[in-house]
């Protein structure tokens, strides 16, 4: 039984899997939002409050992992603990309160394993493609080219813009449509150099790229735009979102207070608060690379993980 365990900067993750012919079958999974990055924008420190309410979440995670008999496991921390001055002493701390030993990955090793576990929903027919992860405290970006059907890196970026930190700089009720251009115009600076070098627009002008998201920004517009009672991950991932939609809801929620946010099926009040800045990361993403439609992911780190792991168990 394998476990793969993402620790970001606003949610707390976990699969529990048994591995299968050609991948793994999902037996269990957990998903909290901890908010683990709550003011480090300010102190670059993670607070007491943030903490604690981290490793509750991971005490259920442990507790599950043994309930399901857990043999081999990675647990992995993103960009809160990148940056964090106390992520050390925070993570000495969780391992001593719930026996989870947790790595903090590159910005690399986070693109790779994300990469890793989406991959699948690429199409071999189209020769490039852009994937991104809109995160808590910063948004990856992967530029591929695929060769007879299989993804190689040609490029990447990390950028430190990501719900969290653009939510803190610019609010959480109502965000001026000023501040929302703000910040639209501050993702799409950071854009412009990957662009230039790897002369992505061209591509996109040609036809020639597809682009796949990740987070809880594409799949919370995914499931808006479906119409959906409420949020269905077999429904959601591997769907397709368009341009103009996804652009149309974002208007639609800016133009609403927290409250309002709030009381969409698919928002909900844990994420009423910073999908207006996912909105925004998206929209200057989107800005740049004007491709039609965007393919959905509700995976990433932890299927990557899952991936290599049950790789590594039948090659035993």
């Amino acid at each position: 039984m394998l476990a793969a365990l993402d620790l970001g900067t606003n949610n707390c993750r976990l699969l529990i899997a048994k591995p299968c012919h050609g991948g793994f079958r999902v037996i269990d999974a957990f998903s909290r939002i901890v908010r683990l990055g709550e003011g480090l924008t300010r102190s670059n420190t993670l607070s007491d409050e943030a903490m604690t309410r981290t490793v509750q979440a991971l005490k259920v995670c442990r507790s599950k992992m043994e309930r399901r008999g857990v043999s081999v496991a990675r647990a992995v921390a993103t960009e809160a603990c990148r940056r964090a001055g106390n992520c050390n002493e925070f993570l000495d701390r969780v391992e001593s309160e719930t026996g989870i030993s947790i790595e903090i990955i590159t910005a690399g090793e986070e693109a790779r394993l994300a990469l890793a576990g989406v991959s699948p929903l690429l199409d071999p027919k189209v020769p490039k493609a852009l994937v991104f992860d809109i995160g808590g405290g910063s948004t990856e970006l992967v530029w591929l080219e695929l060769l007879r059907g299989k993804p190689r890196l040609i490029d990447q970026i990390s950028i430190p813009l990501g719900v969290v930190n653009l939510t803190e700089t610019y609010g959480s009720d109502r965000v001026s449509p000023d501040d929302y251009a703000t910040m639209v115009r501050a993702v799409d600076h950071v854009l412009e150099g990957f662009d230039q070098r790897n002369r992505i627009a061209e591509a996109v002008a040609a036809g020639k790229v597809q682009m796949l998201g990740a987070s809880g920004t594409v799949t919370t517009l995914a499931g808006i735009q479906m119409g959906l009672p409420r949020y269905d991950r077999s429904k959601v991932d591997g769907s397709w979102l368009e341009r103009k939609h996804a652009l149309d809801i974002s208007r639609t929620l800016l133009g609403l207070d927290y409250e309002g946010r709030a009381a969409h099926a698919c928002v909900g009040r844990d994420r009423a608060d910073l999908v207006i800045a996912g909105c925004a990361i998206l929209e200057a993403i989107w800005g740049r690379w004007a491709v039609p439609s965007l393919r959905i992911a509700d995976r990433g780190v932890r299927e990557g993980i899952l991936f290599e792991l049950a790789a590594a168990s039948r090659g035993r």
